[in-house]
């Protein structure tokens, strides 16, 4: 009886979620469980505010991301598939950390996978870390994958 069924891959296109994307088919492929590709873009609208843009900008700069990251995203579907593991996407908006907790508390995922940079000091203090809020409030397991 394999305990993994769905595994959610939250990626940001970076090495590290690359690292990620390779640990996650392969613990799709030994369980045959299903992978589930997620992608959190920041919309517009979280723009500072000198940089105020008209809603119809706002509209066009949204869909020409959701664009970007969904063709992305179907990259890596595509190469999961070749590799055997069946999948889907999930292109999510927001805040990164909160998006990919409700995203795999709603598809009742068994396992999130994420890539870590890796950073310490001051550039975790102030770029903070996804992946350490993440960890601190999934609801299911969270295996961290570092870039090389």
């Amino acid at each position: 009886m394999n305990l993994l069924r769905r595994i959610l891959l939250a990626t940001d296109f970076s090495r590290a979620s690359r690292r990620a994307f390779e640990e996650a088919v392969s613990f799709c492929r030994r369980n045959d469980a299903e992978l589930v590709l997620a992608h959190v873009y920041r919309t517009p609208g979280t723009l500072p505010a000198e940089m105020a843009l008209t809603p119809d900008t706002v509209e066009q700069i949204d869909a020409k991301l959701s664009e970007a990251a969904d063709s992305r995203l179907r990259v890596l579907l595509d190469e999961a598939g070749r590799a055997g593991v069946r999948g889907r996407i999930l292109l999510l908006s927001g805040a990164p950390d909160e998006a990919i907790v409700e995203a795999a508390r709603q598809i009742g995922a068994d396992l999130l996978i994420l890539g870590t940079h890796g950073r310490t000091g001051a550039a975790r203090l102030f770029l903070g870390s996804v992946a350490s809020r993440v960890i601190a409030t999934a609801s299911c397991p969270v295996l961290t994958v570092r870039a090389a």
